[in-house]
């Protein structure tokens, strides 16, 4: 207490100012500065760490150590669902007040102002960084990530392919950064990434393990028009659609489904063992060693048409097990045809086995043999004699061939269709596909030809022609074709004969012309050689020379007489009808006389 009796007032004390509480000496500027001294100092367009300090469903509060607090909408912190109170987040000082005195925060410009220099970062450091799917779009989903839009392929959502891309829509996931575009700023990233590297270890355990003709069980993973790929538990191997089934297969989905757990066993895989080879059908015993024991050749079998080609048509008989139609033995005709004129893919047939070879596993059938073959009863159906209706398939310069019914065809010798017409070419006498009356002349079933002939089924008119055109008798006919050598007459009786330019003289001087109808006499009738040579002029000259006779016969004595010298020239004359070598044999025949 004795130190306190010496205290004196200071002289310069202000007590009015104390008892007032306030100090005159100090402005409100400087009060005010001092206050904004205690708290942070805050720049506009600046990032800054705060404290998250309450959290709710539309508003996020922020404390950056400023006079007030930031109010942050919640949606910038969707891609956090773990957000509470207490955290450090980054924030954008967008401005220190606003027209009411808040403090603008925004946490989705803070992120974004760092966001390139984090994601690239992340790809360089191969980082693992958290994404939130927002929605989808073509060919993927877009994913917010460090508040920068990502592109997620449908590929690299998952290491199975995704069917339902909505059910991911919401979620927020674990990414890797595959790619960046710095140039227009697109970021790709991938969770397939993850889980591969998660099953890398497990692939490789089951990769060391593999070998040829082990048997695992895998799900169905995706279905192609040339396959299956099975997954094996990290590792991917292909069901080729021939290895499916032993049957033959024109859709993969008619085996197996989508996700489906499947036993297979391991055909082939490479070096590497990067590509895996997988079998389904080789589960089972082969269909051929399964074929019944007691089949042979000439047993009757049943299947469905699976294959056609030209050639011949595929059927299988039971799964996995063919045999091969061949178009020849379709039918018991010769003309062969396509295989699709006979049957069609799917078609049911019935068949008979020709040959049967288990080791080579090929069987080859036909049809044919079910009808009976038209050649074993040729003689009694088609006997040589017999007449019937046939249809003309084609020509040839030699003739017509012609089908009497499946598989039994015919010739017609071009020198059988007429007994007067001289047909140059068939086209002349008949056309493809029509019918033509036949007559049965030959029969060579070895062979199965068939001599058929059309003229045969008149009488020989020439037999009529020798009583009717002898020599020196008049008959009417018309000039139907004039020439050089002479005209083509028809006789009125039937037939045609021939005269030369020296007796188409008529009696007035004048030639006859084509399409006149005059008198006729009969110079010469050679029926072998079917030949009737007429003279218009000998029909009113006086002291007509003697006419040859049908018998050919030298009454000379050993000499040439006018009559055959006549004869030969007008053979001659005539050669329009007929070839040159009749005339050589005339000729030949009447020298052997002299």
């Amino acid at each position: 207490m004795s130190n306190f009796k010496n205290v004196q007032p200071l002289d310069d004390f202000n007590w009015e100012e104390f008892e007032q509480g306030t100090n005159a000496g100090v402005s409100k500027e400087d009060l005010e500065k001092a206050y904004d001294e205690t708290l942070n100092k805050v720049t506009e367009h600046q990032v800054v760490e705060g404290t998250v300090i309450s959290v709710d469903k539309k508003e996020v509060i922020v404390n950056i150590g400023y006079k007030s607090d930031g109010i942050i909408p919640a949606s910038e912190f969707r891609y956090n669902p773990d957000l509470k109170v207490g955290d450090k987040v980054e924030v954008y000082v967008e401005n220190q007040e606003d027209v009411k005195g808040q403090l603008v925060l925004s946490h989705k410009k803070a992120r974004l102002s760092k966001s390139w220099e984090r994601v690239n970062a992340a790809l360089e450091n191969e980082e693992i960084i958290q994404g939130y799917i927002k929605c989808r779009t073509k060919g993927g989903m877009i994913v917010d990530v460090f508040g920068i839009e990502a592109f997620l392929p449908g590929s690299q959502i998952d290491v199975h392919p995704i069917r339902d891309y909505d059910v991911f829509v919401g979620k927020t996931m674990e990414f890797k950064v595959v790619k960046i575009n710095q140039e227009f700023r697109n970021v790709v990233v991938s969770h397939k990434a993850l889980i591969e590297q998660e099953l890398e270890q497990q692939r490789k355990e089951i990769i060391g393990k593999l070998e040829k003709g082990q048997i695992l069980e895998g799900t169905v993973k995706n279905i192609t028009t040339y396959g299956v790929f099975v997954d094996l538990g990290g590792v991917d191997g292909l069901i080729h659609i021939t290895d499916l089934s032993w049957g033959r297969v024109s859709d993969p989905h008619e085996v197996v489904s989508l996700d489906q757990k499947i036993n297979v066993v391991i055909l082939d895989f490479d070096e590497e063992k990067k590509r895996i080879a997988l079998g389904l059908k080789q589960l089972t015993p082969h269909p051929w060693d399964a074929l019944d024991e007691n089949l042979k050749v000439g047993d009757h079998v049943k299947g469905k048409v699976v294959v056609m080609a030209d050639y011949g048509a595929f059927v299988e008989i039971a799964p996995g097990v063919e045999g091969l139609i061949h178009v020849s033995e379709m039918s018991w005709s010769q003309h062969l045809r396509s295989a699709n004129d006979f049957m069609k893919v799917g078609d049911d047939v019935e068949a008979v086995i020709l040959t049967l070879d288990r080791a080579e596993r090929k069987m080859s059938l036909g049809i044919k043999q079910l009808k009976e073959d038209p050649w074993e009863t040729i003689d009694t159906k088609f006997p040589v004699g017999s007449k019937h209706v046939a249809k003309v398939r084609n020509f040839t310069n030699f003739g017509i061939f012609v089908e009497l019914e499946e598989g039994v065809d015919g010739l017609i010798h071009i020198s059988d269709l007429s007994w007067t017409k001289k047909v140059k070419h068939p086209s002349e006498f008949t056309s493809v596909g029509a019918s033509i009356d036949v007559v049965v002349l030959e029969i060579d079933k070895e062979n199965r030809r068939l001599s058929l002939g059309h003229k045969q089924l008149e009488k020989n008119p020439w037999d009529e022609y020798e009583a009717i055109y002898t020599p020196g008798s008049v008959h009417q006919g018309t000039i139907t074709e004039l020439m050089d050598k002479g005209a083509v007459v028809a006789l009125a009786e039937g037939g045609e004969g021939f005269a030369t330019p020296k007796h188409l003289t008529k009696e007035d001087g004048t030639m006859a012309k084509k399409g006149e109808t005059l008198d006729f006499k009969v110079i010469e009738f050679v029926k072998e050689t079917k030949r009737i040579i007429l003279s218009h002029s000998r029909t009113f000259e006086e002291g007509n020379e003697p006419v040859a006779k049908t018998t050919h016969k030298r009454a000379n004595g050993g000499r040439k007489g006018n009559n055959e010298t006549a004869m030969i020239n007008n053979v001659a004359a005539s050669t329009s009808l007929g070839d040159i070598d009749a005339l050589a044999k005339l000729k030949a025949q009447m020298e052997g006389k002299a």
